[in-house]
């Protein structure tokens, strides 16, 4: 496995996040200060990185909540590529950002928007030492 810690230096890093697949990220938990590790999926639209959930309302989200608590997080790649990337977490909630964002993932997911946008987390991710691309 390579570990990336110049993400701006690896092509082939570059070329994993231009498309989006399964991931884990790492998170530090909220309360026991523990990292702890989840899988998802991630998406790659107009050169920026996202991360979102399936709808659901009664669901607690313990990634979301330990990242409103610390944005700082390890993005895995896995797939194409293997790296742990260090990367930062903003939580997009306000129109009409959201609407554009989670718009493209619905359709990705070939999901309705109206539930996605009032039950699914969204998240913009900043990976360290690199630009958005197009």
């Amino acid at each position: 496995m390579t570990t990336a810690t110049t993400p701006e230096l690896e092509p082939a890093i570059r070329s994993a996040l231009k498309h989006g697949h399964t991931i884990d990220i790492t998170t530090i938990g909220r309360r026991s200060g523990e990292p702890r590790r989840i899988e998802m999926m991630f998406h790659s639209f107009d050169g920026h990185l996202y991360i979102s959930g399936m709808p659901n309302p009664d669901k607690t989200r313990a990634w979301l909540q330990n990242l409103r608590a610390n944005p700082h997080f390890t993005f895995h790649l896995k797939q194409l590529v293997q790296a742990d990337l260090p990367a930062t977490a903003r939580e997009i909630t306000e129109d009409p950002e959201r609407r554009e964002v989670m718009t493209k993932v619905a359709d990705a997911w070939h999901r309705a928007v109206e539930p996605m946008l009032t039950q699914s987390p969204l998240v913009e991710v900043t990976i360290e030492g690199f630009a958005p691309f197009e």
